[in-house]
């Protein structure tokens, strides 16, 4: 068995507010895993904890266009550390990161 996450991006007028997650332990591939987290996404998001997102040394949260610069160099998973170790998530996990857009949650 294999911990996996579900990562909720929860932005509000274009800045990441909150982190939302919540971990399973499930076998099988890791197609097998990213697909059963797509298909929990929406049904699991009330069901997720929330986490601090960062602020800068005035306090203020990112917006999600920084986030996406990170994100395009593949280091967004910086910021969910606090998210891994509250789950005991194993190095390099299978998470399946969701926006929640203005109270949308963007997913199939």
């Amino acid at each position: 068995m294999e911990i996996i996450l579900n990562i909720y991006l929860i932005i509000d007028k274009g800045i990441v507010t909150s982190f939302n997650g919540i971990a399973y332990e499930l076998d099988g591939t890791d197609e097998i895993k990213i697909e059963y987290l797509k298909n929990k996404a929406k049904a699991d998001f009330s069901k997720a904890i929330k986490f601090d997102a960062p602020q800068n040394k005035k306090n203020e949260f990112m917006s999600y266009n920084k986030f996406h610069k990170l994100e395009k160099n593949g280091m967004q998973y910086r910021l969910f550390e606090e998210i891994f170790e509250k789950f005991n998530a194993p190095q390099n996990p299978i998470v399946c990161v969701t926006p929640v857009v203005d109270g949308e949650i963007w997913s199939k």
